[in-house]
């Protein structure tokens, strides 16, 4: 499942990131393509295809940076107690 989500995300990501591959520890923020708009559009593609909620005290640039903190962030969003 983790990988799949890499996949999607990566998919995403690709739209923003056009000239550059990214790896999978690779920090968008340092990369400074990032900007408030990006990282709404990145929230609301959160919440629609992984079907989640992103809670105020989950905006923390830690779950973000990368697209394995983003795939490790929808499995415990998404993880079924």
């Amino acid at each position: 499942m983790m990988e799949e989500n890499k996949v999607k995300i990566r998919k995403f990501l690709s739209r923003f990131f056009k000239k550059h591959e990214l790896g999978d520890d690779e920090d968008i923020f340092a990369l400074g393509f990032v900007n408030s708009l990006f990282a709404m559009q990145l929230i609301m593609f959160l919440e629609k295809e992984f079907e989640l909620a992103v809670d105020p005290q989950d905006m923390d640039f830690a779950n973000f940076k990368t697209i394995n903190l983003l795939a490790s962030f929808v499995e415990k969003k998404t993880v079924k107690v």
